[in-house]
């Protein structure tokens, strides 16, 4: 297994340096930098996501693939709810809040419909995944 923190710098220097596309495993699928502020340290930091669109809106999944705990971003976020988006070549901050209910449910199910790896990242933990809303800052 591949550090994770180079595995990630690999992906957003190719993300950024191609107006947002990458390619091997994530080849074709919609990618976005999330920038959150650090819980603890304060410190920017960003991460390469798979997303969905839904509306004007971004909706991110906090699966970190099926493992038995949630992903240090959504930890952030949930901490400090203003992030800053890339998406594509454009960069934005948005307003983030945790889907609840049958939102999160439809939601979920909407991406586990396009994307069956997320159905089995579900299946692979005992944990309910987050599902996490971006709403642009106007």
């Amino acid at each position: 297994m591949p550090d994770m923190n180079e595995f990630n710098r690999a992906i957003i220097e190719e993300f950024r340096a191609n107006a947002g596309k990458v390619g091997g495993g994530f080849a074709g699928a919609p990618m976005v930098l999330l920038t959150t502020t650090g819980a603890k340290s304060g410190e920017r930091l960003t991460t390469p996501l798979v997303y969905m669109a839904d509306g004007d809106r971004i909706v991110i999944f906090a699966s970190k693939a099926g493992a038995p705990t949630n992903p240090a971003w959504y930890h952030n976020l949930v901490a400090n709810p203003v992030v800053t988006l890339e998406v594509g070549t454009e960069t934005f901050d948005a307003d983030a809040t945790v889907a609840a209910g049958e939102e999160r449910s439809q939601l979920f199910n909407r991406q586990a419909a396009a994307m069956p790896q997320f159905a089995e990242y579900q299946k692979k933990t005992t944990r309910v995944i987050p599902v996490v809303v971006l709403k642009r800052k106007r």
